[in-house]
């Protein structure tokens, strides 16, 4: 069965999905706060993890720090609800502007992905000590509904 990553046009459709994307949070007003001017390698990093998740190769957890990248990252944000759900809706709108796929099964596992994501980073943007952390502490992987 074809994985997410396949479906979704590999690398090249999953980096053009995150370059929109990632642009539209450094000009939202609700997460500028979070992001600032952004870093350069943000668009490296999200999209790695984006294909690794979604069935495709590796290279996140194998090159780039993997989720404790993640943990280190999201730890004393303090994101609120406001914040996660404009992260979620400026990801299906980066979706559409990129021509990812509208099929249902895929957009369903889009958006199942980005809400559990926003989700635990919210709760790891909180954690005073590991305890409180979410215990997710591996790249999920995501498949079809």
């Amino acid at each position: 069965m074809e994985t997410l990553f396949e479906h979704a046009g590999g690398q090249d459709g999953l980096r053009r999905f995150i370059e929109i994307f990632y642009g539209s949070l450094l000009a939202d007003p609700v997460l500028r706060p979070l992001f600032g001017a952004g870093k350069a390698s943000h668009v490296d990093n999200l999209t790695a993890f984006t294909v690794e998740t979604f069935g495709g190769p590796d290279t996140f957890s194998r090159e780039m720090g993997g989720f404790p990248l993640l943990i280190d990252a999201h730890r004393g944000l303090k994101i609120d609800e406001t914040q996660r759900a404009r992260f979620v809706e400026l990801y299906m709108e980066a979706a559409d502007r990129a021509g990812l796929p509208d099929d249902e099964p895929f957009r369903a596992a889009l958006r199942s992905h980005v809400e559990f994501g926003t989700q635990v980073a919210v709760q790891n943007s909180h954690a005073e000590t590991d305890d409180q952390l979410h215990p997710l502490r591996e790249v999920p992987r995501w498949g079809w509904e």
